[in-house]
């Protein structure tokens, strides 16, 4: 097939190299001649580099150069035989800019091309609005590095013709990536998806629960991300981050689970946006310290053999007992009265707080801690302190946790710990995407493990958890804070009750009755 890619930058370069490599004609068009100059040299550099990695052969490299048929000129009129079926928009993300290109696209291609923008915040009904015939416009966003990140969103407009879903969704799979489909939204898929993790983690740093070392380390070393949320910021640009959270939330007509945080606005103004810049949430360069980054240490010096009261019944105390019966610390009865004499005392948290335990069990204050149950089984342990807690108390307990060789960190005490409101904030955040039929369940889980990285998709994390205990902690969490941030999902609600998993689609409504007719 015959593509036109218009726009010759970061994307459009990648768009390019990945179409030619499998077996695509290649028309490169900018506004800028040079940056076409530029983008073939790029593409070029890219295939010799797979050539000496034993990534594909000279004679492929070659013949995907040869693919590569630069323009002078975006609108340049095409020979009939030569027509593009595809052009693929990768210009700038302004709305009239965007609309501009696709109407002088439309004086000299044929009706039978296709168009596809590469808008990744934009509404595709909202350019296609602008065109003589919208219905020929699609969104095909892809991901950065084109050639590396192997997803992308297929975005049919309100006015999109049936068939060219299909069509767009034929073209990436044939080129070696998996497409998804996904309804014109604020965000798309992943963009939306990615909000929970970030969000949540600036809500944890607005309530100083945590600074963000002791954040991404939990991130890490808990739930399994390859980077915590404040490393990735760091990475992406807390600029464009910032952005998106602010287009997502209001798009959707500022949803409480979307909230911003208040944190981002002055830092963006002070230039602190990550790596490009040189400080973000972290220093970089040659100035910066070569643990700027890492978690704040455990206090130490603390009794590893203290007796240890666990609060509790049922799995998470079950787990915590048989943690600490393999330490050195002896594990004292939940008898009455045993929790408030010398034993330090344990609470595996879920969705609630350690104040509220100690209110509600009358519980020794100085000597109470939380401790995650999605931590117990870790490399890191994460131990919930209050305002309450007796400084000699957590050294101990934190020699304690720490006893086996596993890391421990320290947080303020907040409903359902760190770890599990950042996964609870992912999964509600998809489960919304799935109740608003955005995307099919199995096409949240592809598209978010594919562009996030994450080690599950979220769904499927979820599940992991599995429904019930899911809705437990989503109930806790919005009794424990009152915030309708944490307010139960109906996705959730509706597959605990059913005992589905979290994974399940809805069910079709019958769209033509006579056609289930006997």
């Amino acid at each position: 097939m015959r593509i036109r890619i218009v726009g010759a930058g970061v994307m459009g370069r990648g768009v390019a190299q990945w179409a030619a490599v499998a077996g695509h004609t290649v028309e490169l068009a900018d506004a800028r001649e040079e940056s076409v100059t530029e983008a073939v040299g790029f593409v070029t550099d890219m295939l010799e580099r797979a050539v000496h990695k034993g990534r594909m052969n000279r004679d492929e490299a070659d013949a995907a150069r040869a693919r590569l048929v630069p323009l002078a000129s975006p609108f340049a009129p095409p020979e009939p035989e030569d027509a593009p079926a595809l052009v693929v928009e990768a210009v700038r993300e302004d709305l009239e800019t965007k609309a501009e290109v696709f109407a002088e696209l439309a004086k000299v291609l044929p009706e039978s091309a296709v168009f596809a923008t590469n808008t990744s915040s934009l509404s595709v009904t909202e350019i296609g609005a602008r065109l003589a015939d919208p219905s020929r416009l699609a969104g095909l966003h892809f991901f950065n590095p084109v050639p590396l990140m192997k997803i992308v969103e297929v975005v049919p407009g309100a006015a999109t013709r049936e068939e060219i879903p299909g069509f767009l969704t034929a073209f990436a799979e044939g080129c070696g990536h998996r497409a998804v489909t996904v309804a014109d939204t604020p965000g798309f898929l992943v963009n939306h998806a990615g909000r929970g993790l970030a969000t949540e983690a600036l809500a944890l740093l607005e309530e100083s629960v945590a600074p963000p070392a002791d954040l991404d380390a939990i991130a890490r070393d808990v739930l399994g991300l390859r980077m915590g949320p404040f490393a990735l910021m760091d990475l992406t640009g807390l600029d464009v981050t910032a952005s998106v959270i602010d287009t997502v939330w209001r798009g959707f007509r500022h949803s409480e689970r979307l909230r911003p945080s208040y944190l981002t606005a002055n830092r963006v103004t002070a230039g602190l946006h990550g790596r490009k810049t040189g400080r973000g949430w972290y220093p970089y360069g040659a100035q910066a310290p070569g643990d700027a980054a890492a978690p704040t240490p455990a206090p130490g010096g603390g009794d590893a053999s203290r007796p240890v009261t666990v609060v509790g019944e049922g799995p998470d105390a079950d787990a915590l007992r048989a943690l600490l019966a393999a330490g050195p610390a002896p594990v004292a009865e939940d008898a009455p009265g045993g929790a408030r004499s010398e034993p330090l005392v344990l609470v595996p948290t879920w969705g609630g707080s350690v104040a509220d335990a100690v209110a509600e069990g009358g519980l020794p204050p100085d000597r109470t801690f939380g401790l995650d149950p999605l931590s117990a089984v870790a490399a890191r342990r994460v131990l919930a302190v209050t305002p309450a807690t007796d400084a000699g108390a957590l050294r101990d307990a934190a020699a304690v946790l720490g006893a086996g060789g596993a890391a421990v960190t320290v947080v303020r005490d907040t409903a359902g710990s760190v770890a599990q409101r950042l996964l609870a904030s992912v999964v509600s955040v998809a489960a919304s995407i799935a109740e608003r039929h955005i995307a099919a369940p199995a096409d949240i889980d592809l598209a978010v493990t594919a562009g996030l990285g994450y080690p599950y998709g979220p769904l499927t994390w979820g599940e992991r958890i599995g429904a019930v205990r899911m809705l437990e902690l989503q109930r806790a969490l919005y009794a424990t804070t009152g915030d309708p941030r944490y307010r139960p999902t109906r996705w959730v609600r509706e597959r605990a009750q059913l005992g589905l998993p979290l994974t399940a689609p809805d069910t079709p409504l019958v769209q033509n009755p006579e056609e289930n007719t006997p």
